[in-house]
């Protein structure tokens, strides 16, 4: 890894994001075909019986539906990859409640500014697809130790102002797994007005192409950009 000068570079990575991907498509298939399914079987069974199966028809199709959104995620994801190298970082401050410097609600991983250590990022997490698998991770007070640690060290590649993938370490630490895509919501919405992070010109076009929507104005050393997660 040390040899990488991205995440991209490590044959690893690349084989975990290509899993995932595989993974969704797998799943967008079997829903796919368990809501034709049920939809054949509607149809082929009395009108008294075979309305039984309606609700399971649409929660078929929801999932089915619900794997489009991974796609873009994905991508997004690689982006940050051929960007950013991989840092691996333990004891990372987490929470469950409202960051003091966060905007919204949700779960949260907590990260130095690169161009000003003294100064904490917290990276939340926006969606709620896919994320049942951290929150059990972070957890609370009541969180058994050894379910807090599958996810200690903390890898991640990205800059918490724009975007960032996490990831939690394979059985034998020299990989990542479960890649998760963080974003601070001004780097997808150019509606949301973005927040000054302090972030220098090379960080703002690193960050473009990484993904992140920066503002042609945005080029003066001391304008940054706020952007969240996946």
């Amino acid at each position: 890894m040390r040899d990488c000068a991205t995440a991209w570079e490590h044959p690893r990575t690349r084989r975990v994001w290509i899993q995932q991907v595989a993974v969704t498509v797998l799943r967008l298939i079997g829903w796919a075909a368990a809501a034709f399914g049920l939809l054949f079987l509607i149809v082929a069974t009395p009108v008294g019986t075979g309305w039984i199966f309606f609700p399971l028809l649409v929660y078929a199709f929801f999932r089915a539906f619900l794997q489009f959104f991974c796609f873009p995620s994905s991508l997004r994801m690689r982006r940050v990859l051929q960007q950013y190298p991989w840092q691996v970082l333990p004891g990372v401050p987490r929470g469950l409640a409202r960051h003091p410097e966060a905007q919204e609600d949700g779960m949260w991983f907590e990260f130095a500014n690169p161009e000003d250590p003294a100064q904490r990022i917290p990276l939340i997490f926006l969606r709620s697809m896919r994320t049942y698998w951290w929150l059990r991770r972070i957890g609370g007070p009541r969180t058994k130790p050894e379910v807090k640690a599958r996810i200690e060290p903390l890898w991640f590649a990205g800059d918490p102002r724009f975007l960032a993938v996490i990831a939690a370490p394979a059985r034998d630490g020299r990989a990542p797994q479960r890649l998760h895509l963080l974003y601070q919501r001004p780097a997808l919405d150019r509606r949301i007005p973005p927040r000054d992070w302090k972030a220098g010109p090379a960080a703002l076009e690193r960050a473009r192409r990484a993904g992140a929507r920066i503002p042609d104005s945005a080029s003066a050393p001391d304008t940054g950009q706020e952007l969240h997660e996946h």
